[in-house]
C-alpha cells in the first residue's frame, strides 16, 4: 500500500473508488486542479481498458489483420508463410475499497476520508440466469484472452461488439466461428444498413450466425460442447463464448446502505454524474451510459471539473463515437435511423459504397458510409447531420471526423466545402456530403 498524503489520511479532497478509465481520468485531472487526491484500486490501474478489454483485445485484432495480410501478401507481389499466432501527484491505495460514509472509504483497517467521493468500480463480464462459466469451455471474455491456443471451433453466445470482434480474431487464426444473437442483426445498437453490410462480410469469411436464436441450454461433450437453441437445433465446438454484455460491480460495497440509489445495479446518477448524495459522485461502467473507455474519460474529467469549481455541460451520448474493431471495422456517431424513426424526424440519407472510392479499392476493403440529415423544409436543402454510419477497413479513424460534424451541428452544405485528400479514406466522408448537398461528384446516389 502507498503511503498516505503527507498531510494525514483524512485531508483528502477527493477519494476515488476504482481505478479504470474513469477512476484515473478523473484522478488526473483533478490533481492538475489542485486537488488532493486518494486513488483506491484492488487490481491493477487501468482496469477493465487497459487489461482485460480495449488494449488487449485490440492487440488481438492487430495480430489477426497481420495474419490475413500474410495470406494475401502474393497478390501485392510479397511472399510471406504464416504459421501460427505511477500516476503523477495522486496517492495511489492497493486494496478492496467499500463505502463507508459519504465522505469515507474504508480500505481494510483504514478509513480514508475526503470532501468528495468518485465511485468508478466498473464493470465484469455477464452472464445468463442458470448459465455457468467454467472457465475452459464455457467461457468470458477474461477467460479468452488468457487461452494458450486458437481452439479448432468456438459458439459465441451474443453479436454485440465483444462477440463479433472475437469471432473477427478467431476466424482470422483459422477457427470455425458461429455467433448467436437473440436479435435480428448483428451488432444491435449500430444502424441496420451497417449490420447488414457487416453480415455480408463476414459470409464471405465464413463465420456463420445464427440471428433470432435464443439460448436455451449446454452441455459439455467429450469433444467440447453442445448448445441448444430454442426450438432444438444444436450447436457443436470446442468452446462456448459467452459475451452477453457486461454487469457493473456494485453489490456488497456500501452503496445503498450509505444512501447511493441503484437501479438493476447500476447507480443512478443525474446528467452531471451527481448521486443523490451530495458529496458522492459516479462514472464510467457503474452508471447506465455507454459502456466505452472514452466515456469513462469524459465522464471522470468532467466531475473532477465540476468539483473543482469549473462550468461543465452534460455529455451527448448520441455524440460519443462508437467502433467495433472487427474486420470490416464498424464506425458511428449520432443517430441510427431506427432512433430517427422513434423521434419522428424527416430526414434525408445518402449511402455512398467504398467501392467508389480509390483507396478503399488499393486497400480490398468493401463497406460504405451512410450519412443522415434532417430534410429540410419546402424542398430546401437538408439541415443538420443526424448520423454517420462506417463499415470498412480501418473506418474507426474517420469517425472522429464524423464527431466533429455532429456535434458541431453542420450541414451536408458545410461539409461539402471542405476539401479532403485524395486518394484517402477520407474522401468517403466528403463525397456522402456532396451528395447530400445535392453536387455528387464521384457517386450518384
Amino acid at each position: 500500500m502507498a503511503a498516505g498524503n503527507e498531510q494525514g489520511i483524512g485531508s483528502y479532497d477527493m477519494v476515488i473508488l476504482g481505478g479504470g478509465s474513469g477512476g484515473y481520468a478523473c484522478a488526473l485531472r483533478a490533481a492538475e486542479l489542485g486537488k488532493r487526491v486518494a486513488l483506491i484500486e484492488k487490481d491493477k490501474v487501468g482496469g477493465t481498458c487497459l487489461h482485460r478489454g480495449c488494449i488487449p483485445t485490440k492487440a488481438l485484432l492487430h495480430a489477426a489483420e497481420i495474419a490475413d495480410q500474410a495470406k494475401e501478401s502474393a497478390k501485392f507481389g510479397i511472399k510471406t508463410a504464416f504459421e501460427g499466432i505511477s500516476t503523477r501527484k495522486v496517492d495511489t491505495i492497493e486494496g478492496s475499497g467499500r463505502l463507508e460514509s459519504p465522505t469515507s472509504v474504508r480500505v481494510g483497517d483504514t478509513v480514508y476520508e475526503a470532501e468528495h467521493v468518485v465511485l468508478a468500480t466498473g464493470s465484469v463480464p455477464r452472464s445468463l440466469p442458470g448459465l455457468e462459466i467454467d472457465g475452459t469451455r464455457v467461457i468470458t471474455s477474461d477467460d479468452a484472452l488468457q487461452l494458450d491456443r486458437v481452439p479448432d471451433s468456438v459458439i459465441i453466445l451474443g453479436g454485440g461488439v465483444i462477440g463479433v470482434e472475437f469471432a473477427s480474431v478467431w476466424r482470422s487464426f483459422g477457427a470455425e466461428v458461429t455467433i448467436v444473437e437473440m436479435l435480428p442483426q448483428l451488432l444491435p445498437l449500430e444502424d441496420e444498413t451497417s449490420a447488414q453490410v457487416l453480415q455480408r462480410a463476414f459470409r464471405r469469411r465464413g463465420i456463420r450466425f445464427e440471428l433470432n436464436a435464443v439460448f436455451e441450454s449446454v452441455k459439455h461433450t467429450d469433444s467440447g460442447v453442445t448448445v441448444t437453441l430454442e426450438g432444438g437445433k444444436t450447436l457443436d465446438a470446442d468452446l462456448l463464448l459467452v459475451a452477453v454484455g457486461r454487469g457493473p460491480v456494485s453489490s456488497g460495497l456500501g452503496y445503498e446502505e450509505n444512501g447511493v440509489a441503484l437501479e438493476r445495479g447500476f447507480v443512478k446518477v443525474d446528467p452531471l454524474c451527481r448521486t443523490d448524495i451530495p458529496t458522492v459522485s459516479a462514472v464510467g461502467d457503474l452508471i447506465n451510459t455507454p459502456q466505452l473507455a472514452h466515456v469513462g474519460f469524459a465522464e471522470g474529467i468532467m466531475v473532477a471539473e465540476r468539483i473543482g469549481g469549473l462550468d461543465v455541460t452534460p455529455i451527448d451520448y448520441d455524440g460519443v463515437p462508437r467502433i467495433t474493431y472487427s474486420d470490416p471495422e464498424v464506425a458511428s456517431v449520432g443517430l441510427t435511423s431506427a432512433q430517427i424513426a422513434e423521434r419522428r424526424l424527416e430526414v434525408v440519407e445518402v449511402n455512398y459504397p467504398l467501392g467508389a472510392n480509390g483507396r478503399s479499392v488499393i486497400l480490398q476493403t468493401q463497406g460504405a458510409a451512410k450519412v443522415l440529415a434532417e430534410a429540410g423544409p419546402d424542398g430546401s436543402g437538408p439541415g443538420r447531420v443526424l448520423g454517420v454510419h462506417l463499415v470498412g477497413s480501418r473506418v474507426g479513424e474517420l469517425i472522429a471526423e464524423g464527431q466533429l460534424i455532429y456535434n458541431w451541428d453542420a450541414e451536408p452544405s458545410d461539409v461539402a466545402k471542405l476539401i479532403h485528400p485524395h486518394p484517402t479514406q477520407s474522401e468517403i466522408i466528403g463525397e456522402a456530403h456532396l451528395a447530400l448537398a445535392g453536387k455528387p461528384l464521384h457517386f450518384h446516389a
